[in-house]
């Protein structure tokens, strides 16, 4: 079905009665699941969804359907004007986006979007292949999907985009090693490189070394800053910042100076459709340079409170602009000069498990795993059994605190572009029990 067409016909069915903003997507997910290295699991999903979004005089509602057939689509139009007629005017609506034309990207792959199980299990073989010894477990993906947006201001978009990821662990008998990649490109995934990362930290996790808790200098892979900025994002919507949740400071220097972060869904290695759920076109925001937080995320309803344009990162469901394609800026030092330059301390590959406790202050509660390594005289000396830290994500890297910046940035999760960093403090409170 054509998203397009989709979106046109629901701004058609309301008509004069409302004002509108409609979005359809039409597209594919596959993955294939390994475990005891041996594929066990191919699965593919065709996927369609539409909605509509109304307002009479500021009374909004919106419906969805999986099923944008004629019937499908006049059902969720009557259901959002019904739902609407019955709401309290809200003060906040800030009507629809003007129309402007979306950035053109290069994010989208067909072959990605197509891809045949053989393609996604010849990355699989790769891996497997790299721990001959081991046994190797995890998955690889590719994705594909396109979308449009059209409202009754005259705003008209369409954007595709592409996504494959590696994420799998070799294992001996004592220890795990996790390799991951991840792109726009299924062509692009290096199964064979991921699995050689893993098989190795699997077999140098081997010989547990027990480790009191305390605070430990460490050095924190890509997985990790990941997981970091999930949590610290929400801390630039400008949402949470007008509610006072955040623990953005605009314009003090809360971070180290070698921590500048930027949200650009326009840059080659992003992967985005363009545009945002209010139909808003993507472009750059700045958000923290030389670790001085300079600008927020914005939808439609926040940007109009603060008398600013949105910046692209709406959802539509007015909780404030959340950031899809953030990038860290690396450094110039390798990862091997950064654990060279510990005289005793962590290596740490992934955090997981990892919930919040203060918003405010980002302290964030979580356990190590999938590699994590102890650092004598700037060499690895051996594994370490996973571990359990209680830290403030702002604080670990407060200035000062960031004792260097590697020039390994990659992609994860198709949202965040990430190096390695090392800290020179982070707290760890326990073993993986308590």
């Amino acid at each position: 079905m054509d998203p397009v067409a989709i979106a046109d016909r629901l701004i058609e069915l309301v008509g004069d009665r409302a004002e509108a903003e409609a979005g359809a997507s039409t597209g594919r997910s596959a993955l294939t699941r390994f475990a005891n290295s041996s594929i066990h699991q191919n699965v593919a999903n065709d996927f369609v969804g539409a909605r509509v979004k109304v307002s009479m005089g500021g009374r909004a509602a919106s419906a969805g359907t999986d099923r944008p057939d004629a019937a499908g689509l006049e059902r969720i139009v009557e259901r959002a004007l019904a739902a609407a007629a019955m709401r309290a005017v809200d003060p906040e609506w800030p009507g629809l986006a003007p129309p402007a034309p979306a950035p053109a990207l290069s994010s989208y792959d067909e072959a990605t979007h197509l891809a045949p199980p053989a393609v996604r299990a010849e990355a699989v073989r790769q891996f497997v292949d790299a721990g001959p010894d081991l046994r190797a477990a995890g998955y690889v993906d590719s994705n594909g999907s396109r979308s449009a947006f059209a409202n009754s201001a005259g705003q008209r978009l369409v954007g595709r985009s592409s996504s494959s990821t590696i994420e799998a662990i070799h294992r001996t008998a004592t220890s795990d090693g996790r390799g991951w990649q991840s792109s726009s490109r299924l062509a692009d995934i290096d199964g064979g490189l991921a699995g050689r990362t893993a098989a190795e930290k699997a077999r140098r996790g081997d010989d547990l070394v027990a480790l009191e808790p305390g605070r430990y200098e460490v050095v924190l892979e890509p997985f990790c800053l990941a997981n970091m900025l999930e949590f610290l994002r929400d801390g630039f919507n400008a949402r949470t910042v007008e509610e006072g949740r955040s623990f953005v400071e605009m314009g003090a220097a809360q971070l180290d100076p070698s921590i500048t972060w930027w949200d650009d869904a326009t840059d080659p290695r992003a992967i985005s459709r363009g545009f945002d759920g209010e139909g808003t076109p993507k472009r750059r925001v700045d958000l923290v340079r030389a670790g001085v937080p300079v600008g927020l995320c914005h939808d439609r309803t926040t940007a109009a409170k603060a008398g600013v344009e949105s910046t692209g990162h709406g959802f539509g469901g007015g909780s404030g602009g959340i950031a899809t394609n953030l990038f860290m800026a690396p450094g110039t030092r390798s990862v091997e000069e950064l654990i060279g330059s510990v005289e005793r301390g962590l290596l740490v590959t992934e955090f997981w498990y990892t919930r919040i406790l203060d918003p405010k202050t980002q302290v964030v509660t979580g356990l190590t795993r999938n590699g994590t390594f102890l650092i004598e005289g700037g060499e690895i000396v051996g594994g370490v059994p996973n571990l359990r830290f209680t830290q403030s994500y702002v604080d670990a890297l407060r200035p000062g605190n960031v004792l260097g910046v590697a020039d390994d940035a990659r992609l994860h999760s198709g949202t965040y572009h990430v190096p390695t960093v090392h800290l020179a403090s982070w707290n760890f409170t326990g073993g993986a029990k308590g």
